[in-house]
């Protein structure tokens, strides 16, 4: 059986449950600005943070949910005039990245307020093949809160 990917708030997800996610040290390896633990204060400011996207823009980060299981977080954010994507799944759910990114994508696709998706991946990324299946193309690299970033860029209308 397939699993079935669904969307929900992180609002919605048991504090403890996005703490050892984040703490994990796999999930660590390629997010630069991941550098302090997550405890249940770091996940409360996370939430409350991704929660303001939300009211500010009428979109933000999901928590992605795999029949009905949390297996991480991601979605779109508002940064400048771009809507970028992110994605980070627990290392058990690392193989449902393409299903989930597709989805997201499907999404972005159909609504209007989103002309083209951004991506920023730190350099120890060296597998972006998925990214130009996609169609994404690099447009140079970011710095974001101190840390470097490859940029990338797909259009969706």
């Amino acid at each position: 059986m397939k699993d079935e990917i669904t969307f929900a708030r992180l609002s919605e997800i048991e504090p403890a449950e996005i703490a050892a996610h984040m703490s994990d040290p796999r999930v660590a390896e390629h997010m630069p600005l991941l550098t302090s633990e997550w405890d249940a204060k770091a996940v409360a400011a996370f939430v409350a943070q991704k929660e303001r996207c939300w009211a500010r823009d009428g979109l933000g980060h999901w928590a992605i949910l795999s029949n009905g299981r949390y297996v991480g977080w991601g979605g779109f954010q508002k940064e400048g005039d771009a809507w970028d994507f992110g994605l980070v799944l627990r290392p058990d759910a690392f193989g449902l990245g393409r299903r989930v990114t597709k989805k997201a994508i499907d999404f972005a696709i159909a609504d209007e307020r989103i002309p083209f998706v951004t991506f920023l991946l730190p350099p120890s990324r060296k597998n972006l093949g998925a990214l130009e299946r996609l169609g994404a193309r690099h447009v140079g690299e970011t710095e974001y809160d101190g840390a470097k970033f490859l940029k990338f860029r797909l259009e969706t209308e």
